[in-house]
């Protein structure tokens, strides 16, 4: 996912987490992007966030993400793991998951 900026990236990437909708948010600032938007060529200095959560739970994590956003059509992509290490794979499953605390419902 992107963000117009550092502040806003860290603002949606922390309540996906809090909310257990991820179970990690990194934040990667400075990044150039370019892309059509209006008909026109835009380019824009924007933040990066990767997010890492099981696949059960994207669908719920993407309606949530579209809701704290402020872009109209948020980038927002799955991508497939192919590997991971095991371990790692088990902490995010277990930290993302339908049952854990929340800090918001609705």
């Amino acid at each position: 996912m992107t963000a117009p900026d550092r502040a806003t990236a860290e603002r949606v990437g922390e309540a996906l987490v809090r909310e257990r909708l991820a179970a990690c948010a990194n934040v990667l600032p400075g990044i150039t992007s370019l892309f059509w938007w209006g008909g026109e060529l835009q380019r824009a200095e924007e933040a990066l966030v990767v997010l890492k959560t099981p696949a059960e739970r994207v669908e719920a994590l993407f309606a949530r993400a579209v809701e704290l956003h402020p872009y109209e059509v948020p980038e927002l992509l799955a991508l497939p793991v192919e590997a991971g290490l095991p371990a790692y794979l088990e902490w995010v499953g277990r930290e993302a998951r339908l049952d854990g605390p929340v800090g918001r419902r609705s």
